[in-house]
């Protein structure tokens, strides 16, 4: 007997947005193994300008699993490393409380709204 198994995948969608001293990153859809490396890259050419201040807008993501919370470290550690500002914009709530859970709400910088985010 086989199980087949229908699921709606959501593809990530990323939009860059450019705002005075800082570049918005907005995410809609699923971060996940299917979806990392593709933001993984498009965050490279990003940091690649050197952006001062560099906001993750995760207010529309649906979903994160473990690949999508190595994508977010591995960028706090850019950020950190090459001494520019990194804040994620607060997701939905099965998105905080994957952060709560790993305890990386207590190692990123997490704001309500990106427009709060100073350069």
């Amino acid at each position: 007997m086989y199980l087949c198994a229908s699921f709606d995948v959501t593809p990530l969608d990323v939009t860059t947005e450019q705002h005075p001293g800082q570049t918005r990153v907005v995410l809609i859809g699923e971060l996940d193994i299917a979806s990392s490396e593709g933001l993984e890259n498009e965050l490279a050419a990003i940091e690649a300008d050197s952006p001062g201040t560099l906001v993750l807008d995760l207010r529309r993501v649906e979903f994160i699993d473990s690949t999508g919370l190595r994508a977010l470290v591995a960028a706090d550690e850019r950020a950190r490393s090459e001494g520019r500002r990194l804040a994620v914009v607060r997701g939905p709530n099965a998105v905080e409380r994957l952060l709560a859970l790993t305890k990386l709400d207590q190692r990123l910088e997490i704001v309500d709204d990106p427009d709060s985010v100073g350069t």
